[in-house]
């Protein structure tokens, strides 16, 4: 289980709505809105995941 960044909702890798990789790391999202979010401001999210 990886932790959305942007909520932080538990979410299954398998099962996430997306992801995106900042710096790296791969971050998994629950919804497409925290995905947008982290998409337009990745720094802001990125130390939450």
């Amino acid at each position: 289980m990886a932790k959305d960044p942007v909520c932080g909702m538990e979410v299954d890798e398998a099962k996430a709505v997306g992801s995106s990789t900042y710096k790296g790391k791969t971050y998994y999202f629950c919804a497409s809105h925290c995905k947008m979010a982290f998409d337009a401001n990745p720094e802001q999210y990125a130390d939450k995941g």
